[in-house]
């Protein structure tokens, strides 16, 4: 790099963003992700020994996946490229996989290639790197907001190790909130920063785990907020507030976020927690997620885990789906709250899942000896001649309209697939089917 090139370089890092300036530059001074970089963890020991093998890293923004490309960048003593997939195409890859080839021919240095978001590359774009990475003339690291086992081509993947990054915590972005008002250099320290406790917890709750947006609501309530008589910059919850506005959640409709916040909206019914089955309800509904997929989640789930033990459930959550689909939103986020707290308090049952799952298992495994001829139709012309209908008995004829028959053909008829619990309504169903079960071995006595 000529001394021109480097001036550019000093003056493009003066110029970027706070988020930008803060990134480590060392292991030792990155923020979280302990599972997979803390002391002795395997992606550590692989940069600290700069024996690094193809790897992608998956996980929302702001969570250190260039970061650690960075990182690795400064560590290693190989060739190393970088391209956004989004800016990028073929053509870069083949200058990229020439240039490699040439110093690996020359020098004996390998080139480490990292792709900012790979899953912007199309399929002949990520097969263009496939033999450079087959053969070890590229290390390839990846990094990506979307699950690589849907983007990622699978010759690709079976090439790399998947490194999943969590959101960050409370405790992490309120460090690097810290280390970016004390950095003298890269940071705000020259500035006489102070942020209000108020403010900081305010930050941290917002960002929602997410490092680059807490560091730049910082960097804008810092620079648009003026000194006091004390040449004290004051950040207040109010400036922190109006710097953060509001929450930017990560939610890809059709991708992670949006099966895992479906997720546990449904567990969280199921769970009997009205209040997270509301709070996954406000998130999809703050996402902007079709009001007809929430309400098919709670039919479902009304079904599913309240069956019988309160049937008015699967009433309640269907009536919401139609009222839904009629009134639409704003007003829908009501009527799915009504059902969502609805199933989240009544009684729970799975044994209709479990039935039907237990019935179709026989379906599919076990021989069928076809309907008894007692059940099967006799309202046609010669169907007596066949025997069909001869010896039905008909239910109303007996008390409490029962009477005990055979009705499973021959092949599974000692087989039973609905249990039901002592919980809400079932328990009523418990009852009667304890005195028909009586009743029966009555009979065969």
């Amino acid at each position: 790099m000529n001394i021109f090139e480097r001036n550019i370089q000093q003056k493009l890092r003066t110029a970027a963003p706070l988020a930008d300036r803060m990134r480590p530059e060392t292991l030792d001074q990155f923020v979280g992700q302990e599972q997979i970089v803390g002391k002795g963890r395997l992606l550590r020991r692989a940069i600290e020994a700069d024996r690094l093998t193809s790897m992608i890293f998956y996980g929302p923004p702001g969570t250190g996946k260039t970061t650690l490309a960075r990182v690795i960048a400064n560590s290693t003593k190989r060739n190393f490229e970088q391209i956004n997939a989004v800016m990028s195409g073929v053509k870069d890859i083949r200058a990229i996989i020439a240039k490699a080839n040439e110093l690996l021919g020359m020098s004996d240095i390998r080139t480490i290639l990292f792709i900012d978001e790979i899953h912007r590359f199309n399929r002949s774009q990520q097969d263009a790197l496939l033999p450079s990475v087959e053969k070890g003339l590229i290390t390839l690291i990846g990094a990506t907001t979307e699950n690589p086992y849907f983007e990622v081509n699978a010759p690709l993947l079976s090439r790399s190790r998947i490194f999943r990054l969590q959101t960050l915590t409370d405790q992490n972005i309120e460090l690097i909130i810290e280390k970016a008002l004390a950095d003298q250099n890269r940071g705000l320290g020259r500035l006489n920063v102070i942020l209000s406790e108020p403010a900081m917890q305010h930050l941290v709750r917002v960002s929602a785990g997410d490092a680059r947006a807490a560091l730049n609501a910082l960097e804008l309530a810092a620079l648009t907020t003026e000194p006091d008589a004390d040449g004290v910059i004051r950040i207040s919850l109010d400036i922190a507030a109006e710097s953060i506005q509001q929450k930017a959640l990560y939610y890809d409709k059709n991708k992670d976020a949006h099966y895992d916040t479906a997720s546990a909206f449904i567990k969280s019914m199921r769970g009997s927690d009205p209040d997270a089955a509301l709070y996954y309800l406000a998130r999809m509904i703050e996402a902007g997620e079709d009001v007809r997929f929430i309400a098919r989640r709670t039919v479902i789930c009304a079904a599913e885990d309240v069956g019988n033990a309160d049937p008015m459930a699967l009433v309640v959550a269907n009536s919401a789906a139609q009222a839904c689909d009629f009134v639409g939103f704003p007003e829908a986020r009501i009527i799915l709250a009504q059902a969502v707290i609805y199933i989240a308090c009544a009684p729970k049952s799975n044994r209709s899942y479990l039935a039907i799952k237990e019935a179709q298992k026989a379906v599919n495994n076990k021989e069928f000896s076809g309907v008894p001829s007692s059940l099967k139709d006799a309202s046609y012309k010669s169907a007596a001649k066949l025997g069909h209908g001869k010896g039905y008995i008909y239910p109303h004829d007996y008390e409490g309209s029962f009477v005990k028959q055979q009705y499973l053909p021959d092949s599974v008829n000692s087989d039973r697939y609905y249990y039901p619990t002592k919980n809400g309504y079932e328990a009523d169903i418990f009852k009667r089917m304890i005195e028909w079960w009586a009743r029966q071995d009555e009979s065969e006595q």
